[in-house]
């Protein structure tokens, strides 16, 4: 069933009023009509199944039919710092990772990012990353969207590792020396509501003065198994081995 977010101050007691670019793809695109349902959320756990009883233009007035509790979210909130890639596999990391169940997402500029943005760049980026997290959100029925946080840099990663429980580094020296333990020993210590941090380098890695100074804070340097991950692979490798740890292994 189609679902979509909308803010919290469009919703009342038994009502949600949808506008914008979401009412327009219901009645343009979906080609709803009153009496149709689908399920709204606020982003802040509350998910409803939702009639539609007015169309104003492009504004769709709907009474909420039932409250639903089922959740899609991970059971640990997974933040995926990753290093600027080139092109627009950031767009493809944060739609994918959405799916995957990501909690939330920090682009860094790494020592061997290609990429930079300027203010200016970052803010339009962000916007469409947003959109683009919305979107997945809603295609794999997430209960909330991921944040984007603002792009920062290595410097800003560091000073934000204290929040985390669990710290991790995806560094393909460790996979080279076969070390493929620490990432597992690292999820057998996790529990239900933790904190992750997962980090991972653009093209070309983590260096390994980052890699110092993120041991240095705590990190364990991880070999994601015996294969060398591309940096659009490696964050959806650890989201999905997560999803299986508290998911799917019983």
């Amino acid at each position: 069933m189609q679902r979509y977010f909308v803010s919290t101050e469009n919703w009342k007691d038994d009502s949600v009023t949808i506008t914008g670019d979401d009412a327009k793809h219901i009645l343009k695109v979906m080609r709803m009509q009153v009496g149709d349902d689908f399920i709204c959320c606020d982003n802040k756990g509350r998910t409803s199944l939702c009639e539609i009883i007015e169309v104003d233009g492009n504004e769709v007035q709907t009474k909420i039919v039932k409250e639903i509790e089922r959740s899609a979210e991970l059971p640990v909130s997974v933040t995926i710092a990753q290093g600027l890639p080139k092109g627009d596999k950031l767009e493809y990391i944060i739609q994918k990772g959405t799916e995957l169940g990501a909690f939330s997402f920090f682009p860094f500029a790494a020592d061997r990012s290609v990429v930079k943005w300027d203010n200016k760049k970052a803010v339009k980026k962000k916007e469409r990353l947003e959109k683009i997290a919305k979107e997945a959100a809603e295609q794999s029925h997430r209960n909330r969207v991921p944040d984007i946080l603002n792009p920062g840099s290595f410097s800003d990663l560091l000073k934000m590792t204290e929040q985390y429980k669990i710290k991790i580094v995806a560094f393909e020296e460790e996979a080279k020396q076969n070390e493929i333990s620490h990432f597992a020993s690292a999820l057998s210590t996790a529990e239900i509501g933790d904190s992750i941090l997962c980090v991972i380098g653009p093209e070309g890695g983590i260096s390994e003065k980052e890699a110092a100074l993120l041991d240095d804070h705590g990190f364990l340097l991880c070999g994601l198994g015996p294969r060398i991950l591309r940096t659009e692979t490696a964050p959806l490798y650890l989201l999905s081995a997560i999803s299986y740890h508290f998911e799917l292994k019983g």
